[in-house]
């Protein structure tokens, strides 16, 4: 009995189910590729660091290799540039899209956005008090800093709010400029984190991967893309389009 009611009720179920993965699936390539791979690389990464206190064996080499071109400009230039990965770069300029965001009245994107921001420093506050990972000891840091390091604060915050960026622009013209200038600003943040000596390489790829995750974990959620202007409200229009794709 049971086995000829399920078969009676499996052609509507994969019916259904078609219509669900050819819906989403967008959202679900990106859950796969942009959240699921960026957190089993970093879950990886912190498994190791959890286990091995010393690191891992490309660490200190890339560490030395990079603290070979010190010189006094190089150290003026890289302390100064080191502060706009949080404070004197993205959080004045958080602050004012956040405000923009708000006078447009872009309440989704503008909840995306505040979400990812301030999400992403309790995440990496919260995996540093666990893993208790020591900063490098290499040499004598021009800018030495005193909590712990995995994984980095610097390289969280300008991943978070660059790929944050670059998904509140995608549908714009501006996606490419983000793009390309946001690439260059986190590299160039984590150059100056590994630089001065306060990372270690792992460090700062462990915050690009946590950051990526979080960013477009919370954009599946939230979908900021569906903000546009019309008389329909943000959650009626969700409704409306998920019930006109999947036909109820």
């Amino acid at each position: 009995m049971f086995s000829s009611d399920f078969w009676k009720l499996s052609p509507s179920f994969l019916s259904f189910l078609k219509k669900l993965l050819i819906a989403h699936w967008c959202s679900l390539l990106m859950l796969l590729v942009g959240v699921c791979l960026p957190l089993f690389v970093f879950e990886e990464l912190a498994v190791a660091v959890l286990q091995n206190e010393g690191g891992f064996p490309w660490d200190e080499p890339l560490l030395l290799a990079i603290h070979s071109s010190a010189k006094p400009q190089l150290d003026a230039f890289a302390i100064t540039l080191t502060k706009f990965g949080v404070f004197w770069g993205v959080f004045p300029v958080a602050t004012l899209i956040s405000f923009v965001l708000l006078r447009l009245k872009r309440w989704r994107s503008l909840a995306y956005f505040l979400t990812t921001l301030l999400g992403s420093p309790l995440i990496n506050h919260t995996v540093k008090e666990l893993l208790h990972r020591v900063r490098p000891n290499l040499w004598e840091s021009v800018s030495p800093e005193l909590s712990y390091a995995f994984p980095s604060g610097h390289a969280m915050s300008s991943m978070t709010f660059i790929a944050a960026l670059v998904i509140l622009t995608w549908s714009s013209n501006w996606r490419w400029l983000v793009l390309v200038l946001g690439s260059v600003f986190v590299l160039s943040i984590g150059w100056t984190r590994l630089y001065l000596g306060v990372h270690f390489p792992s460090d700062i790829l462990a915050g690009w991967m946590v950051s990526i995750a979080w960013s477009i974990g919370v954009s599946l959620l939230i979908r900021p893309h569906l903000t546009k202007p019309s008389n329909v409200s943000e959650d009626e229009l969700t409704v409306n389009e998920e019930q006109s794709i999947l036909g109820n």
